[in-house]
């Protein structure tokens, strides 16, 4: 039999006549009993292995066996030898597990765990406060170094002295030098530049000592640790003492490293709790040589911080060598007369002992004392003259010590009795209630503490003296604590009143909103909308004028991140009189979208059921109007669906119940006002689908022509709008959803008409669309869209007006116009794809119908006329089809394309057509060997098919199946 396609004659179609419940039936799945006890899925499986020759290797003369093994192959199981993960993982924690090498990133680890091991991780480490110290404290003054490096000149050793004598006089000498030699100053130095060479030091300082040179490395840490007596320029101070004070805290830790690896044998380190007894003498001789080194420094604030760098050392020597350094490094820093000098080398001596001997309070009590005796220092003479040389004020001088205040303070104030902390705040009433320290206080004490003595402290802020340090400042750190932690609920109302006293006094708009915003929280975390309302209206006065508002807009931007954080009833929050002329001063675009984005996120996540609330709705649609307002032709896409995906959760959330006019009337609103966002506009079309079959349901089928009307106003909504769209295929695919929902409804004219529009709009389906910015074949869209269109018009009632299949044949006749892709079969496809429609439109009963909606089967009661319609159509697209599979078997290229269609096609003449037709029969026969012809079919889904022609062929009246069997042969890919 030759397989051209020339012998496929055409052909007269006939539907085989389908029985939709008898087929579900046979194919349901067998239902097979499970004994629970049997059966469980995580029970072991028993495994069959068989091994067949194909599997043994060329050559091999083994035959094909099978062995059964009740092992389970579970990978867990297997993987784990039956020890679940939990298990191994505590076995192999129990295991020791071998120290590392020592080294200096090794060091710091274990440094770090045991630090935290002993002070606790809610204690603010150093490093935290280290940036906000070099952002807040700058300069534009020029600055200099002045370092004295020593001379390089080589010393004779002296006739008649020994080796040993000589080395120690040697270093003695080369130190006098470093004190003694030439001066190196850099001068007009920028703060950056100055940065700069500090960095670079602390660079020569690690080259020096890894290159064996610890003479140099000694003498760059003095150099530096000099520059911190400079104060003229007074204002970088705090930031000075943090760049030095890093390349200090290298060279600590580059010594105690040192002398620690000294102390290892066998590659084995010092354990943590290592004592004295554990050192061997030559580590403890070098950690004293070190001492020496540092004893014979002259100047008192270099010995004093070189020691203090190396304070851990003294572990090394004796068990009590911390507990003896701090109190005599104390009181050595009594001698310091610069009271900013002074209280910055408490600091770094506080935070040294807080990192080797946390445990040591006495000495972190006594640098807070001493500090409070000498605090009178910084009205002397000799400091105003510097301020005034300088021209420095008063209140900008005593900001400098809040750093090094703040962090003795939190030293002191960690895990102490509240006896200390007590004492500590009578200490500060005798020296008068000074402002810097009080405020240091506050900052420091635990915010419990602070709350339940607001009240003392509020009396504390009263008494003290306002030069210098503002009381409104004091009132913002007590702010900041009863924000943490709250007072005594019968004090509460009072601390407001007294607080917004004087806040509300405050004459600058900036240092009033700083103080006000603190204040928010307190308000909005233990009163009501009054209260916060309160709040608001006194922020609108001070801001308001001369447009205040626009220089506080992040603290602005906090006070509503505040108020939604206690605030999640939004019919109490839009009830605020005050709240919507609050959001009014956020007039800058992006800042105002920001906000609304914000108020949005808060009404998504908490409101939980639908609301009808007209006061929200109304303060909800301006919030929303503001971000759509912002949306222009610079936006990009990914903004865009943000604001989208917002403003799509609040239409979400409106309901009005039964009230279906009231909720279209606002779709009709929400349309007008988000025009330019488009998912927005798909939204309220599928909302408005949904409000029409929520119509349909609530009425149960009671359509009243009220209801009528209203299905049908739905319909026109949504008939109006989706033109708007500029997506070509969210245009289809809302025509065909309308046209549902309208079919639902039996308005069979709306139905009608998106049916007809989606029609009309396929021609102008482009080739390629944009995905993602990249181009992309529209073909695959374009058949996936119109495959569901012929799913719906199964069920879609002939316009009496426009003829038989008037819907089937206008998608055919846009198909055949449509320009398709060169070298496509996508024409074809939807030719064989429309002949299911159109044998599933000749039976007697429809595989699936929409209640109270008459369709064809009903219209046309099986009317010959209408059958010959459907097999004349039908025919015509077996012919379209068969002439495209004559044109393709004319090139070797195509044949698979070829063998491919023409199994297509054979698929639905043995699902849809009666091939009790001998000439359907034999196209069917002809097409399945056109797709063997050229080797290329996939035969496991030939085998397959053949499997169920045979089952079908033994069911009644399917003989002629059988028949057609005999003469489907499959041929060989060789």
């Amino acid at each position: 039999m030759s397989y051209d396609c020339r012998n496929m004659a055409a052909v007269q179609w006939h539907s085989r006549e389908r029985r939709y419940q008898a087929e579900l039936q046979s194919s349901r799945l067998e239902c097979v009993p499970v004994e629970f006890g049997d059966y469980h899925p995580l029970k072991a499986i028993t495994v069959t292995d068989a091994k067949s020759r194909r599997g043994a290797r060329k050559g091999s003369t083994s035959s094909s066996s099978s062995s059964s093994s009740s092992v389970a192959l579970d990978p867990l199981s297997s993987m784990l030898d039956g020890t679940d993960p939990l298990s191994m993982f505590a076995a192999a924690s129990a295991v020791e597990v071998p120290s590392l090498p020592h080294s200096s990133s090794a060091g710091d680890l274990g440094r770090k765990k045991r630090e935290e091991e002993v002070v606790g991780t809610d204690f603010e480490p150093w490093s935290a406060k280290r940036g906000e110290i070099l952002a807040r404290f700058t300069t534009t003054e020029k600055l200099s170094i002045n370092l004295f490096m020593g001379t390089d000149k080589a010393k004779a050793p002296s006739p008649g002295s020994s080796a040993v004598s000589e080395k120690v006089r040697t270093r003695l000498e080369e130190l006098d030098d470093q004190e003694e030699g030439s001066q190196r100053e850099l001068l007009n130095l920028s703060q950056q530049e100055y940065a700069n060479r500090i960095e670079e030091l602390n660079q020569s300082l690690k080259e020096a000592w890894a290159t064996d040179q610890k003479v140099k490395a000694l003498k760059i840490v003095i150099q530096c640790s000099k520059l911190l007596s400079d104060t003229s320029v007074i204002q970088f101070y705090p930031s000075k003492f943090v760049l030095i004070t890093d390349i200090l805290d290298t060279f600590g830790r580059l010594v105690y490293d040192r002398i620690s690896s000294m102390c290892s044998a066998d590659s084995q380190t010092l354990p943590d709790s290592f004592t004295a007894a554990d050192v061997n003498d030559t580590a403890k001789e070098t950690c004293l040589n070190w001492f020496f080194k540092i004893a014979s420094i002259r100047e008192l604030i270099p010995r004093l911080y070189v020691e203090a760098a190396i304070l851990k050392c003294n572990r090394f020597l004796n068990k009590t060598g911390i507990q003896e350094t701090l109190p005599r490094l104390t009181a050595m820093i009594r001698g310091i007369g610069d009271p900013l000098v002074a209280v910055y080398a408490r600091a770094y001596l506080c935070r040294v002992g807080m990192e080797v001997a946390p445990q040591l309070k006495d000495s972190l009590n006594r640098n807070f004392f001493d500090l409070l005796s000498t605090f009178r220092q910084i009205h002397g003479d000799s400091v105003q003259n510097q301020l005034v040389l300088q021209h420095v004020e008063i209140p900008q001088y005593l900001t400098l010590y809040s750093p090094a205040i703040h962090w003795i303070l939190q030293c002191v104030a960690y895990r102490a009795p509240d006896p200390l902390l007590t004492e500590m705040m009578e200490r500060c009433k005798k020296l008068g209630n000074n402002a810097l320290l009080l405020n240091s206080v506050m900052w420091a004490f635990r915010a419990e503490f602070v709350a339940a003595r607001a009240t003392d402290f509020i009396g504390m802020i009263k008494d003290c003296d306002e030069a210098g340090f503002p009381k409104h400042l004091l009132f913002g750190s007590l702010g900041r604590s009863l924000a943490c932690a709250d007072p005594p609920e019968a004090e509460r109302l009072t601390i407001l009143n007294e607080a917004w006293k004087v806040i509300t006094k405050i004459r600058g708009p900036q240092d009033y909103i700083h103080c006000a915003e603190i204040w928010v929280e307190f308000t909005c975390r233990h009163f009501t909308k009054r209260e916060v309302n309160t709040v608001l209206a006194d922020i609108i006065k001070h801001l308001t004028p001369d447009r205040a508002f626009e220089d506080a807009y992040p603290l602005l931007q906090s006070v509503i991140q505040k108020i939604l954080t206690y605030f999640h009833d939004f019919s109490v929050l839009f009830s605020m009189e005050r709240f919507l002329p609050f959001l009014d001063m956020f007039q800058k675009d992006g800042v105002r979208v920001a906000v609304c984005r914000t108020i949005m996120e808060v009404f998504i996540k908490h409101q939980l059921e639908p609301t009808r609330d007209p006061v929200i709705l109304n303060a909800l649609l301006h919030v929303c109007k503001a971000m759509h307002d912002s949306v222009n032709a610079m936006t990009l896409e990914d903004e865009k669906r943000s604001l989208s995906l917002l403003i799509s959760g609040f239409i979400r959330m409106v309901w009005f119940g039964r009230d279906f006019e009231q909720q279209l009337s606002f779709c009709v609103e929400a349309r007008a006002t988000f025009c330019n966002l488009e998912p927005l506009l798909v939204q309220l079309i599928h909302t408005v689908n949904q409000l029409a079959m929520e119509t349909r349901r609530m009425m149960r089928g009671n359509h009243s022509r009220k209801t009528a009307a209203f299905v049908r106003a739905c319909a026109a909504y949504s008939f109006i709008t989706i033109p708007s769209l500029s997506s070509i295929f969210c245009r289809l695919s809302l025509y065909l959803l309308s046209g549902q929902v309208a079919l639902a409804n039996q308005c069979l004219s709306q139905a009608d008409a998106f049916f007809k529009a989606a029609v009309s709009l396929l021609p102008e389906v482009p080739r390629t669309i944009s995905v993602e910015g990249k181009s992309r074949s529209s073909e695959s869209l374009l058949l996936d869209f119109i495959n569901n269109f012929f799913a719906m018009l199964l069920v879609v009632p002939d316009h009496p007006e426009h003829g038989v299949l008037y819907l089937v044949r206008g998608v055919l006749n846009m198909v055949q116009d449509y320009t398709w892709e060169d070298n496509g079969d996508a024409k074809v496809k939807v030719y064989i794809s429309a002949l299911p429609l159109l044998a599933a439109m000749s039976q007697e009963t429809y595989l699936y119908s929409i209640p109270k909606v008459d369709s064809n089967e009903t219209l046309y009661g099986g009317d010959p006329k209408f059958l010959t319609e459907i097999d004349k159509l039908c025919e015509t697209l077996i012919s379209q089809v068969l002439d495209y599979l004559k044109t393709l078997g004319r090139e070797e290229n195509t044949v698979r394309r070829q063998g491919s269609l023409s199994f297509s096609l054979f698929s639905s003449l043995l699902a849809h057509g009666d091939l009790r037709n001998n000439k359907l029969n034999q196209l069917a026969v002809n097409l399945w060997n056109l797709n063997h012809k050229h080797g290329c079919s996939d035969t496991r889904t030939s085998v397959r098919t053949l499997e169920y022609i045979k089952q079908q062929a033994q069911q009644p009246g399917m003989a002629h199946i059988g028949d057609m069997v005999q003469r489907l042969t499959l041929q060989s890919r060789t």
